[in-house]
């Protein structure tokens, strides 16, 4: 029996085979070839092939590998640097895990008293009963429900309650329980926003958090793998000690708290896709990187519910949570799928495969869908299972769907049925209406989003960076520079003893826009196909190709045993008994020559008969290509076993297909055999699809590491096929070499813009870098195109461990990639086998399809290792591919519109700016102790920094009493020579407006020359005066900070006190208090090198941004004052009720 592994020797033997190679064999090469033809007539053909490659056989890749560092291990044991290598690991050891995963169930918990819940004073109100009763009927009419692991709902106990709210809140509550006096539960209710209290609501809301922890708990002890709670009242408004929109007690919050204590998780993630920002979920967690929380919400500038600036997108957390809390304000109403979708794709899914949480949890408000009188948004019911998809098989399948808002009952229940059945595994349903380009407010918002979190996530580097002065230049240049800004509409905070009226506060829609959304909704459903085959996955293999191999090199990388083995790890993981058998057949000589010339057909089956001197001459007249007796049949039948699936698939008899079929074919062009290939079987089953089903629109997505020349060339003048290569290009020197396939080949003629490459310049990609590849380009083009077949050309020679491709995507990051493929057309995708030449890696990569395919779960790939600080040089790379590819691409397909510039990032800068001045001294925290709430002291949470790229924010600590936050600033700093204390002026004007602009909002004012600018989130104008007239200085009228742009920090000197007093007289009507270290002098005049001895000694333990508990002023009696030497600045927190 051969190696599985195929040598480096075999494979280069392969690819440069040439006349003068055939010429020069030794005479023994010729003998072992004749006595290899010989053999090839008889029945054991194979086996006799096989059997010449033992003497030469050769250990593993994998093997070298582990020789490799174990020799590095025992040298640098002998420098004693042994502790700084990685242990070695089997890289196909999450493969083989695989095999005993198996689909689990979904749970799904509810009550039905549930429905008891109502407003006893106002009976139109829209959180109704109907909203809990007509989503159990549809899930019911789908028969959804008795599918699914029913769990028992249960009470949440005091206890659990009591980690997130206050006894205050609990008691208040329980107080209202069987209460009949309807005059005091709505007068009670008055002194709430959006709020009443039925009899029922204690008993209910302890209910609705109980059976959420008892989802979670259920999921992460492993007796389901995802499920859904259909739950009311909902509960992410619910603050620690305040009733807030429908929410009592803040059920998604509790359950994640339970998990991080209960089952000591470290990541956990929050989808909140309610059209309403949850603030209350969000001020828990927010100084908690264990939890990340990732809101999606209608703002409209803080002029929707609930109004508050922390609800804008530069609320990013704080303390050790810095970084991970993401908000999406949508800016306007009317958002539908395409806005949605691009908020999961350029945004939430880069940001969760770096995070690799460890359970999802969805807060599934459904008041952006289409007809919802509250959002006003246009999501359709069909696209919730879209977005829910890519989210399935991460965090090792555990997902948990929680429901809080939504009150159009028809889109309600829809929605929330199609999300129960795509936890079920179901297929997305084809979204009926063509996808809109994104809005130029999500645009907006999502690019301002992707800014502020930069600094903390690899994944959000794809955008290239601008200096201010290119604003300045041409309008077509200045077009795609992206200007952050923030814009605030919202009204006063609510006065500390407002009521809030109870009755007629259910939002109205005008009657004709009911009943054009009606009518929109109505014919939604009735289009929406649901219906699906019973059989996932129809499986095409025959042991006849084994019959074409090498007849001059047993070793040659494409070899029968490569889908012998796929077969046999398919029978070993009990797949075959779960997929429908096809019976292969050949592809007659029409459909191959739907792809192919006649004479091309003619000259391969001609080869029969031929003498083996024969076979080797034709065959080196070509680019990597051997030839048998029986190719003809081999190929043919390779052909017709891809068309059999198209049948199987296109006729309704199986969901999905996979292909274990040789010799590959992308490679193969009209004209002749190219590559190893010699008929393409994807490119003919394409074909044969248009002209036997009559399809418009076919997707081919090949991720084989090369180029797939021949179904591009094929293909290029075709609008009705999309082709997309993700393959390693190397600039044009990698095979098959030249430049088609490079970025800029997009087609021709009517098929311009429909083929898309992305080419890979270096080695060494893996899941991260195709994951991006996917989100940024793929996926977007793929739903702007919304296919009706999606054929993969599912070459596994970037596997890692592969013997030519040199990348490292894992077998379970391939079960990913196809995963989110399996989402387009109505999960009709065909996987055919290409190329890959390690046997162990494409056996295992082909195996984590088909399973992902059966809706098995797959462990989740590890796309940031822990240990690996610094992006790699592949990485930096694969971004500056992306980067020409979205450029390129734009051109064709609108769903493009986020490869903008950002501006440069000034770390700090914004930090006292934008997220300190206006976000927390805006911040509602009444009632609410976050630091409590995040589970303890932030000083003691993990600082997130230490596993981020270097470069972070100043640290941002909340001390003890919670009413300051702390910046720690350089303490000096070479561009205050520039200053002239004692020619300051006689006054400053904290009123003043920007110079340029006339905006009253965050500006700065210039130490030098005392202008005035607003900031970096207004209109830029102070950064730009000051690169400009190279004053570095200038001074916050929001919190008299310091900030230089030449340092990029913030500077606390004595030097700056005469400015900063004047400003605070005139803010203040007060002088300043002096905080400094040493004597305060009349002159204005200190030395701009600090004596460190005046207590003046942080910035020598800063220098790295971060900030130990020795420097932090945490005793609260003390921190008004500056206690500790005045390297402080601190800032009030309003609390506003």
């Amino acid at each position: 029996m051969s190696s599985p592994i195929v040598t480096r020797r075999g494979a280069q033997q392969a690819k440069i085979q040439t006349r003068a190679m055939v010429k020069s064999m030794s005479a023994s090469t010729s003998a072992s070839a004749a006595t290899a033809a010989n053999a090839a007539t008889g029945p054991n053909a194979h086996a006799s092939a096989v059997a010449g490659s033992c003497g030469t056989r050769k250990s593993s890749p994998a093997l070298q590998e582990a020789k490799r560092r174990a020799r590095n291990m025992l040298k640098m044991q002998s420098n004693g640097l042994a502790t700084q290598l990685e242990p070695v690991i089997d890289i196909f050891q999450n493969a083989v895990n695989a095999k005993s995963m198996h689909r689990g169930a979904t749970a799904l918990i509810y009550d039905e008293s549930m429905s008891e819940h109502c407003c006893l004073w106002d009976r139109t109100h829209q959180e109704r009963p109907e909203r809990f009763t007509r989503t159990m009927e549809r899930c019911r009419e789908l028969n959804l429900v008795e599918r699914c692991l029913q769990l028992k709902s249960r009470l949440a106990t005091k206890n659990e309650i009591l980690k997130l709210h206050s006894m205050e809140h609990y008691e208040r509550l329980e107080r209202t329980s069987g209460v009949l006096n309807e005059e005091a539960m709505e007068e009670l209710s008055s002194h709430y926003d959006a709020i009443y209290i039925h009899p029922s609501t204690f008993k209910l809301s302890l209910l609705a958090s109980g059976s959420t922890i008892e989802l979670v708990d259920q999921l992460l002890l492993g007796k389901a793998q995802n499920g859904m709670a259909i739950i009311r009242p909902p509960g992410h408004h619910a603050m620690k000690a305040e009733f807030n929109g429908y929410c009592y007690f803040n059920n998604v919050a509790l359950a994640a708290q339970h998990a991080l204590d209960a089952h000591q998780l470290q990541r956990i993630l929050i989808i909140d896709y309610d059209v309403h920002h949850g603030q209350g979920t969000q001020r828990f967690f927010y100084n908690d990187s264990r939890v990340l929380y990732f809101s999606i919400h209608r703002y409209e500038h803080g002029s929707f519910w609930p109004n508050l600036q922390e609800s804008d997108y530069h609320a990013i957390g704080s303390g050790s949570g810095t970084g991970y809390n993401f908000n999406v304000p949508l800016n306007a109403k009317g958002m539908g799928n395409g806005d949605y979708l691009a908020i999961f794709q350029q945004l939430l899914l880069p940001v969760a495969m770096e995070y690799q949480p460890e359970l999802i949890i969805v807060s599934a408000g459904y008041d952006a869908a289409l007809g919802c009188p509250e959002g006003e948004m246009e999501v359709t019911p069909a696209c919730y299972p879209h977005l829910l998809n890519p989210l399935l098989h991460l965090a090792n399948c555990r997902v948990a769907v929680v429901l809080e808002g939504g009150y159009c009952v028809e889109s309600l229940s829809e929605g929330a049925a199609l999300t129960l059945r795509a936890l079920l595994g179901d297929p997305c349903p084809p979204l009926v209406e063509r996808l809109k380009v994104p809005s130029i407010e999500l645009r907006e918002s999502l690019l301002n989003c992707i800014y502020v979190h930069r600094p903390y996530w690899r994944c959000l580097q794809l955008q290239q960076t601008y200096a201010a002065t290119e604003l300045q230049s041409d309008s077509a240049t200045a077009a795609q520079l992206h200007v952050v800004k923030r814009i605030w509409l919202g009204g006063p905070p609510p006065e500390p003893d407002q009521l809030y009226p109870t009755r007629g506060t259910s939002a109205q829609l005008a009657e004709e826009v009911v009943a054009s959304n009606a009518l929109r909704l109505s014919v939604l459903r009735a289009e929406t196909q649901l219906a699906v085959p019973a059989i996932r996955v129809c499986y095409a293999y025959d042991a006849q190709m084994l019959q074409h191999f090498n007849l001059h090199d047993a070793t040659h990388p494409e070899q029968p045993m490569r889908i012998r083995q796929i077969h046999q790890m398919h029978e070993d993981y009990q797949l075959l008994g779960r997929m429908h058998q096809l019976t292969a057949r050949a592809a007659t000589t029409d459909e191959v020559c739907l792809a192919h010339t006649r004479a091309h057909v003619n000259s391969v089956r001609r080869l029969l008969g031929r003498s083996v001197e024969e076979l080797q001459q034709m065959g080196a007249g070509y680019n990597s290509v051997y030839l048998h007796p029986r190719t003809f049949e081999c190929a043919t039948l390779a052909s017709g076993s891809v068309l059999q699936a198209v049948d199987s698939v296109l006729r309704g008899q199986s969901r999905s297909g996979i292909c274990n079929v040789r010799p590959p074919g992308h490679h193969a062009e009209p004209d002749q055999p190219h590559g190893f290939c010699i008929f393409n079987n994807v490119a003919i089953a394409a074909q044969y699809a248009i002209r036997e089903y009559g399809l418009e629109r076919i997707l081919i997505v090949d991720w084989d590491v090369h180029h797939g020349n021949g179904t591009q060339h094929i293909f290029e003048a075709n609008p009705k096929v999309l082709y997309t290569s993700i393959h390693r290009y190397e600039h044009g020197a990698f095979f098959p070499k030249g430049p088609a396939g490079n970025y800029d080949m997009v087609g021709k003629n009517a098929g311009r813009g429909f083929n898309v490459n992305i080419p890979w310049n270096k080695k060494g990609m893996g899941d991260l870098e195709y994951a991006l590849a996917f989100q940024q380009l793929i996926l977007p083009i793929a739903y702007e195109f919304n296919p009706q077949l999606v054929l993969v050309s599912a070459g596994f020679d970037a596997a890692i461990g592969d013997p030519l491709g040199g990348c490292k995507v894992t077998p379970e990051g391939y079960g990913l990639f196809t995963h989110w493929l399996s989402a387009l057309a109505g999960g009709r995708i065909i996987v055919c086998l290409e190329g890959g030449y390690n046997v162990n890696s494409i056996s295992y990569a082909m195996t984590m399809c088909t399973k992902t395919l059966l809706g098995d779960p797959v462990p989740t790939p590890q796309f940031i290792p822990s240990a690996q600080r610094t992006a790699t040089v592949a990485f930096q790379s694969c971004v500056e591919t992306l980067q020409l590819c979205v450029e390129q691409q734009r051109q064709h397909w609108k769903s493009l519109v986020f490869g903008c510039k950002l501006p440069q990032c000034v770390m700090g800068e914004n930090n006292n700016e934008d997220f300190l001045a206006a976000t927390m001294g805006q911040l509602n925290i009444s009632n609410d102790n976050a630091l409590d709430a995040a589970g303890g002291d932030v000083n003691q949470q993990p600082d997130p920094g230490q596993d981020r790229p270097s470069g972070s924010k100043p640290k941002v600590k909340a001390l003890e009493q919670q009413d300051m936050f702390a910046i720690y600033p350089l303490k000096s700093c070479p561009h205050l020579s520039q200053l002239r204390p004692e020619k300051a002026p006689k006054s400053i004007n904290t009123s003043g407006v920007c110079g340029d602009c006339g905006s009253t909002v965050e500006n700065w004012v210039c130490l030098c020359c005392q202008s005035i600018g607003c900031g970096r989130y207004i209109n830029e104008h102070m950064e730009q005066h000051c690169r400009s007239a190279k004053h570095p200085l200038v001074l916050s009228f929001s919190d008299l900070s310091v900030w230089c742009y030449e340092c990029s920090a913030y500077i606390d000197h004595p030097l700056l006190y005469v400015y900063q007093n004047l400003a605070h007289l005139d803010k203040f009507e007060e002088p300043m208090a002096w905080t400094h270290g040493c004597l305060q002098r009349t002159d204005g005049c200190y030395p701009i090198q600090v004596d460190p001895s005046g207590g003046n000694n942080q910035n020598n333990n800063n220098n790295d941004g971060s900030s130990s508990n020795s420097n932090s002023n945490s005793d609260g009696d003390n921190c008004g004052a500056g206690a500790g030497g005045g390297g402080v600045y601190y800032i009030q927190l309003e609390r506003n009720n």
